[in-house]
């Protein structure tokens, strides 16, 4: 077996009119999709050495600045800057950022490349863990969680992996780190029960057709969002997968999707197309589920996230995630004998070990099917009579539930901002006023309590208030530089608020 060639060092073979090609990346394009270079000689030796010039003069050698003895912070930074960031997504670069210029170089960057050891690294870890949150300490504690941990270290590893190839370091003191174990987040699930309510009260908030399609598909948030009409063929109910939406440095961008298997095409029951095809008449914009508040845009996903706490509550439902209505879809889908390939492909995963591994959810119903398969297939038992459940029978005199009445709750009076609940222990209360520049400059603030929130809240109105007066003040009075200047602090306080 031949040697491997180290990665990043580019690929060579023989063709097959007998010369040798050697291939190797150069970059990447918008789509995040690699750009390569090859050279062609008569013999392996020849091909090599044309690939190495190919590979400097295309900046893959390492800069001469860069040395063993240079500070492990001036790698770091020269690493995310030349090999990372350039194939990286506007969203993604910003959680590599927060990793490497507000925890990894503030703690090691002064170490040298060369000194730089795995007891370093422990440590830093165990810092990590026990105070290294940076914001909201008060209500999460001083400790980061472990997906942080395992983030640095993931930016951290990857960046001495190429300082090895580069030939800057011998070995890499990142690969016998010990970190906590990685236990992901465990799904919530609405009973369907709980779905009944959640729709009906979607319907009466206006969400339902969005809620209802994401049930019957499994889209992620981005995508379901980003569609368009035209992605929809009414007559055979083909429904194209082409965009997402997501926010960037404060902006939506619609962009296409991550990966090759997120482009797909679904088909939609018709039940679901006839809810469409009515909706449709009520829409008049060319995206599926537009912006209120933004003319020829799209809803935005944390507007989506918000308002579906909002349903839940209302609705008397569990707190759950949008992610977790795609890992619901999923799980009925196997629940009722989808094969495994068809729902990979449906739900854009890249291969079907995805769709096991991280979104497959053995249910009760799931368990007690398989143990009804095993006693006819062992004990020779005869199914029971209520295959759907496998559970006891309802009683003929078992009480009958009331029908659910959707919440109609009362609407916040213009000027009094909103309060929303982010998570079990944490609620936003959020002020949004126009100023004489005829923007809105918003800003928020946090409780561990709603009748905390609101007393914060009013608290900020009336600030709030007073600065806007003030601002038009100086306004009438011809100072409109120092009026919008006014304005723009505030706007500035208020970015750092949120």
């Amino acid at each position: 077996m031949g040697k491997r060639r180290k990665r990043g060092d580019g690929s060579v073979h023989l063709r097959k009119d007998g010369r040798w090609e050697g291939r190797v990346v150069v970059g990447y394009d918008d789509k995040n999709l690699p750009i390569t270079k090859n050279v062609l000689a008569k013999t392996k030796t020849a091909c090599l050495d044309k690939l190495k010039l190919l590979k400097e003069s295309c900046g893959e050698k390492p800069s001469e600045d860069l040395h063993p003895d240079m500070t492990f912070g001036k790698w770091l930074d020269f690493w995310y800057q030349n090999y990372s960031k350039p194939k990286l997504r506007p969203t993604t670069q910003a959680g590599y950022e927060n990793a490497i210029y507000k925890h990894i170089i503030p703690a090691l960057g002064k170490t040298l490349l060369s000194e730089l050891s795995t007891n370093d690294l422990q440590q830093f870890y165990a810092t990590l863990k026990k105070e290294g949150r940076l914001i909201r300490t008060e209500s999460y504690g001083k400790g980061v969680s472990d997906r942080t941990v395992w983030s640095c270290h993931t930016r951290i590893r990857t960046a001495l992996d190429r300082a090895v190839q580069d030939g800057l370091i011998r070995i890499n003191p990142a690969a016998d780190c010990k970190l906590p174990p990685q236990t992901p987040k465990e799904m919530q699930f609405l009973s369907r029960e709980e779905m009944k309510r959640f729709l009906i009260q979607a319907r009466e908030e206006g969400y339902y057709e969005l809620f209802l399609l994401e049930l019957a598909t499994g889209l992620r948030r981005g995508e379901v969002l980003a569609l368009q009409w035209d992605d929809l063929d009414i007559e055979t109910g083909v429904l194209c997968i082409q965009r997402q939406v997501y926010r960037a440095n404060g902006e939506l961008v619609v962009s296409a999707p991550k990966t090759k298997a997120a482009l797909r095409t679904i088909v939609l029951p018709p039940a679901l197309l006839s809810v469409l095809e009515e909706y449709h008449q009520q829409v008049d914009s060319r995206w599926m589920f537009p912006s209120p508040a933004k003319e020829d845009s799209p809803l935005d996903p944390a507007t989506v996230r918000k308002r579906l706490q909002t349903i839940l509550e209302h609705a008397g439902c569990k707190r759950v995630r949008f992610h977790d209505l795609r890992h619901l879809f999923v799980t009925t889908a196997l629940e009722n004998g989808m094969d495994v390939k068809t729902l990979s492909a449906i739900t854009g995963h890249v291969s079907t070990k995805t769709t096991l591994n991280v979104y497959t959810h053995v249910t009760d119903t799931m368990r007690q099917t398989a143990a009804a398969k095993i006693d006819r297939g062992i004990a020779k038992c005869e199914p029971p009579d209520d295959p759907g459940e496998g559970l006891p029978a309802k009683t003929s005199n078992s009480p009958s539930k009331a029908p659910f009445e959707p919440y109609t709750g009362k609407i916040r009076k213009p000027g009094t901002g909103c309060v929303t609940q982010i998570n079990d222990h944490l609620w936003e209360g959020k002020f949004s006023p126009k100023w004489p520049d005829g923007e809105i400059h918003s800003r928020s603030i946090y409780a561990n309590t709603e009748v905390e929130c609101e007393e914060k809240l009013t608290e900020l109105i009336r600030q709030m208030k007073a600065e806007v007066a003030e601002a038009k003040r100086l306004a009438a009075e011809g100072k409109w530089e120092a009026a919008m200047a006014l304005a723009g602090q505030k706007k500035a306080r208020g970015a750092r608020t949120n």
